[in-house]
């Protein structure tokens, strides 16, 4: 999976629609639907611990891994300057080694996606289970496969800021996998300056999923739409899954 070295510098002014303060309180309000106290928290693939934040600032006690040094970076930065002493640690969600055992762990914003070998992914939903108490929670999202067909599929997209122009091409193949490239471009006293980053992503079925959760000893329960508490369209782009570590 990409380490998002580049990306790290510009991912929280281009993902500012990723909606954070809402993903924290839709992920708080399905813990608390299912009568889940949600204990020591792990943000897994935290990225540049945004939904950490908002996570701790609502009174979690959480702690994040990623696999990105430079996304671990700003997040440390960013929650210094909040006030907040979080704990960051430097891990790939295939290779997760934990000190103790988690009530509940998050995983958003697409990031088993990342992962385009299901070995990978049976892994680190092993990894979750192995690190989780009896009745935790797994509350987990994917970019869906229609995502990946009919909107990533060969087509690009321009964002930008202030700061960075952003030009995202996606290149479809096999296995419902996507290569993406990333081109940044940042002008400073009249020159454009560019960056590159390279990354895929694969969309998984619902019935694969399905089956990793139930091997690594989770039963699922609920599978929605993104930030709803519904089942997900036939023309959704996200679906969020809750699993609870069987006893």
């Amino acid at each position: 999976m990409g380490s998002y070295n580049s990306f790290a510098e510009y991912y929280d002014e281009l993902m500012e629609d990723a909606r954070y303060p809402e993903r924290c309180r839709y992920i708080l309000q399905t813990a608390e639907r299912l009568g889940h106290n949600m204990g020591r928290t792990l943000d897994l693939a935290c990225g540049t611990g945004s939904l950490t934040l908002e996570l701790k600032k609502s009174g979690v006690d959480v702690f994040g891994a990623d696999g990105s040094v430079e996304m671990l970076s700003e997040a440390m930065q960013k929650s210094l300057r909040e006030g907040f002493h979080i704990l960051f640690v430097n891990m790939d969600m295939q290779e997760l080694e934990l000190p103790e055992k988690t009530d509940t762990c998050v995983c958003t914003l697409d990031s088993i996606n990342h992962l385009i070998d299901e070995n990978d992914v049976q892994k680190t939903f092993d990894g979750v289970s192995r690190y989780m108490n009896a009745g935790g929670l797994f509350i987990f999202d994917v970019n869906t496969v229609y995502k990946h067909r009919e909107v990533l599929a060969d087509n690009v997209f321009v964002t930008e800021s202030e700061r960075v122009f952003c030009v995202w091409q996606n290149f479809p193949r096999e296995n419902n996998i996507v290569d993406i490239s990333l081109d940044f471009f940042e002008e400073e006293n009249g020159v454009y300056y560019r960056q590159s980053e390279d990354f895929s992503e694969r969309a998984y079925s619902d019935s694969e999923l399905r089956v990793m959760l139930e091997k690594a000893g989770f039963e699922i329960i609920a599978v929605c739409g993104d930030l709803s508490f519904e089942p997900p369209r036939e023309d959704e782009q996200r679906a969020i899954y809750v699993a609870r570590k069987k006893h």
